[in-house]
């Protein structure tokens, strides 16, 4: 897909990771920048990939996954519109640790390892804002390990909806809507749960008014949030 200089400019200004660059700045990395278009379902990087390359998410999701030995999907992250992906290339010569796939149409700009490496040598921000972005995901991987050790199905979906809630949370008067399209699946795929687990409590708790779904996003209310 070919984008101009302006349009990815201002797309690069939505993303946090180049926020503190000037127009200037932009412009020269804006050179580096190759725009592609993912459809909705489509395998951008497959386990095993040799991967070069850094992906700017400009619009869309992505979903980063495994196989597990039954052959069951494990969701390890969702990625959206302003996040990167594909950084496990940066810190060692490995290749895609994981399946990454597009669940909706999706617009990335791809930037090399290499050219990457030179913007970070460049802007020492970047560089600083890149350390947090890694350092906040192998959090969120240990809290994702960490749900695992519950027996107890619903504190699995509850720990992973109030991780997804410091993330994607946002505040409407005193409910937290989750800004991230969730089916009943993609819940057991990140919990390690069967989907009729999964629709089991879930309903339950939307008798009990503890959660809502409006627009296909999950709204947690006040007496789910302060539940034990």
């Amino acid at each position: 897909m070919i984008m101009d200089k302006e349009s990815k400019i201002k797309e690069l200004k939505k993303i946090e990771l180049f926020s503190s660059l000037t127009p200037e700045e932009l412009y020269q990395i804006s050179d580096k920048l190759v725009v592609k278009q993912f459809k909705k379902n489509e395998i951008i990087l497959f386990r095993g990939d040799s991967n070069k390359y850094i992906y700017i998410i400009f619009d869309g999701e992505v979903k980063v996954s495994q196989a597990s030995e039954d052959g069951k999907e494990i969701i390890l992250a969702i990625h959206q519109s302003g996040e990167i992906f594909g950084e496990a290339s940066l810190v060692a010569e490995v290749n895609s640790p994981a399946i990454v796939e597009a669940t909706k149409d999706t617009l990335c700009a791809i930037i090399s390892k290499n050219d990457f490496y030179s913007i970070i040598a460049s802007y020492s921000e970047i560089l600083e804002r890149l350390l947090q972005i890694l350092s906040s995901r192998l959090c969120q991987s240990w809290e994702l390990i960490h749900l695992l050790n519950f027996n107890n199905a619903p504190q699995r979906i509850k720990t992973l909806l109030m991780m997804l809630a410091k993330r994607y949370g946002r505040r409407a008067e005193e409910e937290t809507i989750l800004n991230v399209r969730l089916t009943h699946q993609s819940i057991a795929n990140m919990t390690g749960l069967t989907r009729e687990t999964v629709t089991r409590v879930i309903d339950t708790w939307q008798r009990n008014g503890e959660i809502s779904i409006k627009n296909k996003l999950i709204q947690l209310n006040p007496n789910f949030l302060h539940r034990n």
